[in-house]
């Protein structure tokens, strides 16, 4: 029983269409061993329940040429020339038949059998097959694009229009074969992605170097990498230093210099030194998997525009068949117009009315997106989040290690009351030895900088939000904001004021004191990452509306450091809690917003925002966990292109939606004169699907570009 319960994930190569995908995964489901069937056609993956043989599940899927590897296993690139694929040939046949019959109709005329003979011959080679699924749906009263066409070449044909309804014939399996080229590109930036990481790696055990396939690598192998090579395992650097190509995961142009205790991601390139890394996860586990896994599961997941589409079509091919019956019998009927006239007008409704344009309009458009993200370091967590980035009002960032780059600098000393600023350094490195707030770190690193005096502190105290105490020497210090001292120590005019110019310039003030005297204070700031500027104001030339800083630092530095990098709304003094009520109140006011943070301490607010945006994904299981998007770099550059991105999926998916409809509108009109032919029908239709597709894959060419200065060109 437990065999038969058994769950395995399989790849496939040559799935080409959807109405191919759908019967495919019926015949999987009709194996007697099969449980149940998932089928994620954007990724071109199977996840089956039971027990069931990769050649059983090829038998399955002959019928389109399909082939099935393990999910482990790597598919080889698909390189079979157009003309030369299976699926294409009997199109191909389809199509020398039509012109043999064309050139027997010129010589002799169009009811000589020959003529008729070679349209007969194409029908059945380029339709044996539509017509076995489109009678199959007609019986089951399943009204599909292929139903429509079945209905639409066997009414030609018994209408005595051979010609035309071999030419039916033909282009839609072009159109289809069109279709299976355009998501083969869209899955390209997938399945480059899969390909990035080895597939072997060279391990060091017992003192001896063995060649060993990436899934029997375990954590604490010592993983052996030469340069030029790519590492095949996420892991932690022991020996060596080198410069790491990290573009395959974080989209980073600028190879990263890694030293011993530095993390490296499977799929990365080693560019100069040998390395020896110690691994730190399984090959299920590393970041590009995680990353693989989670563009797959957004590329399966339908977004809101592709979910009515697909609503809409259940609705609209029944219409279609309704109306091209109407148009057939109502002239006849009603006003004594020639039976074969509209009934031929009602077979050229029937094809022009065949929804593949509007079907594909979505998926395609998605696929490709958030495909390109992958490839750019920009992890795009569903279909749905594409189109609401694409929605954005505003856009709400976390200060710091977003804004800023996250570590504070001590820029000022203040010593008072007869004491030196490398006294009073001492004293609150001392303090703040025992803490691990960046304000800590950044007061140790200055007293370390300068050589300070080593002093030990006791009693360690934290006070939550404002600062610490401890004792030194016997005697009580206390260390924190000003908000500390407030009725506890004199602050003096003349000390008020100097906090004042401090905090308007951006820095944060520390107070440290003793017996209620003030016995000096430092002025911290973190430093402004060089392109928020130019970021803030090319998020604003896409149509961001308002940008906000949330800090938790007091108004005054926030305005500083807002108005340095040109936000337009600062919200200071803030809590964990506090950011999420803000999230909160901005989508009451303005709709759409987005929270960028690092994952993390921000994941309230980044769960609550229209969009949760986080930074730094690659090295942070949280941000790629909470996030709707993640920046796999931690790299803000890439903001504007995805905000850029985001806007251009929905706008071409409106534009889809609107040539989809609009040539479609535009050939039915021609049915009131009578002027509707079957060669205007098939032409609207393919036309059609034709504009959707290259218009979607146009996606594929929005790529992130830094410029010189550092900021992206979109």
């Amino acid at each position: 029983m437990s065999n038969m319960s058994e769950e395995n994930t399989y790849r496939l190569q040559g799935l080409s269409c959807t109405n191919c995908a759908a019967k495919f995964e019926n015949n999987v489901r009709g194996i007697s061993t099969v449980e149940g069937v998932e089928l994620n056609f954007g990724a071109a993956k199977l996840k089956v329940k039971g027990k069931v043989t990769v050649a059983q599940l090829e038998e399955a899927g002959a019928f389109d040429g399909i082939k099935v590897y393990q999910e482990t296993q790597r598919p080889a690139e698909n390189h079979t020339p157009f003309w030369k694929k299976r699926a294409n040939i009997p199109t191909l046949l389809s199509l020398v038949f039509i012109i043999i019959g064309y050139t027997f109709r010129f010589a002799f005329d169009e009811a000589h059998f020959l003529s008729i003979g070679s349209f007969a011959i194409a029908i059945i080679v380029g339709g044996t097959t539509l017509f076995k699924e489109g009678l199959s749906h007609l019986l089951h009263l399943d009204f599909d694009m292929k139903t429509l066409m079945t209905v639409a070449i066997i009414g030609a044909v018994l209408i005595g229009e051979w010609a035309e309804g071999a030419v039916v014939v033909f282009l839609f399996a072009l159109s289809e074969a069109l279709e299976s080229y355009s998501m083969d590109k869209a899955r390209h930036s997938l399945t480059s992605l899969i390909n990035t990481a080895p597939s072997k790696a060279t391990i060091k055990r017992d003192n001896e170097f063995i060649t060993v396939l990436v899934k029997d690598i375990v954590i604490g192998d010592t993983m052996i990498v030469k340069p030029g090579e790519k590492i095949a395992m996420d892991g932690q650097i022991v020996s060596g230093t080198s410069s790491v190509n990290q573009a395959s995961i974080t989209g980073e142009s600028i190879p990263v210099f890694k030293a011993q205790g530095d993390e490296v991601f499977a799929g990365t390139l080693n560019e100069e030194g040998s390395l020896e890394v110690r691994v730190t996860k399984r090959a299920e586990d590393t970041t590009i998997a995680k990353i693989i896994h989670l563009v797959e599961e957004a590329q399966a997941e339908k977004a809101p525009s592709q979910k009515f589409v697909d609503r809409f079509a259940n609705y609209y091919t029944p219409a279609i068949m309704l109306i091209a019956f109407l148009v057939a019998v109502v002239p006849p009927l009603l006003f004594g117009a020639v039976w074969s006239t509209w009934i031929y007008q009602g077979l050229a409704v029937l094809v022009v009315g065949c929804p593949c344009a509007l079907v594909i309009s979505t998926p395609v458009s998605i696929v490709t997106a958030i495909g390109n993200a992958a490839r750019n370091g920009v992890l795009i967590k569903g279909g749905i989040h594409l189109e609401e980035a694409g929605r954005l009002q505003v856009m709400a960032f976390d200060k710091t290690g977003t804004l800023t780059k996250g570590e504070p600098e001590v820029t000022t000393v203040v010593p008072l009351a007869g004491n030196t600023a490398e006294k009073i350094l001492s004293y609150a490195a001392a303090i703040e030895h025992f803490s691990q707030h960046p304000l800590a770190q950044a007061v140790m690193k200055a007293a370390k900088q300068r050589s300070c005096e080593k002093i030990i502190a006791t009693d360690f105290h934290s006070i939550t939000g404002k600062g610490a105490t401890a004792r030194i020497e016997g005697r009580e210090y206390q260390i924190g904001s000003p908000s500390l001292f407030n009725g506890h120590a004199a602050l003096s005019a003349d000390l008020l004021e100097k906090i004042n110019q401090l905090q308007n310039a951006g820095n944060t003030v520390v107070l440290l004191a003793n017996n209620n005297v003030i016995l000096g204070l430092f002025g911290i700031a973190d430093q402004i990452r060089g392109d928020s500027h130019a970021i803030i104001k090319q998020l604003q030339q896409t149509g961001i509306k308002e940008t906000v800083m949330l800090t938790g630092d007091n108004q005054a530095t926030g305005k500083a450091i807002g108005k340095s990098i040109g936000i337009t709304n600062v919200q200071a003094n803030l809590l964990p809690e506090d950011k999420l009520r803000t999230i909160q109140a901005m989508q009451k006011q303005h709709g759409k917003t987005a929270m960028i943070g690092d994952g993390v301490n921000d994941a309230p607010a980044l769960a609550t925002a229209t969009v949760g945006i986080a930074m730094g994904g690659a090295g942070t299981d949280a941000a790629l966990e909470t996030a709707d998007i993640a920046l796999m770099g931690d790299d803000l550059t890439k903001l504007p292109y995805t905000i850029d991105l985001s806007r251009k999926t929905l706008r071409i998916i409106k534009e889809n939606i609107g040539l989809a409809f609009g040539l479609k509108l535009i050939a039915l009109l021609l049915t009131i004169p009578g002027l509707l032919t079957l060669w205007i029908a098939i032409l609207a239709d393919m036309g059609a699907t034709l504009i959707v597709m290259l218009n979607s894959l146009r996606l594929i060419r929005s790529n992130y570009l830094p410029n010189k200065s550092g900021s992206a060109r979109l």
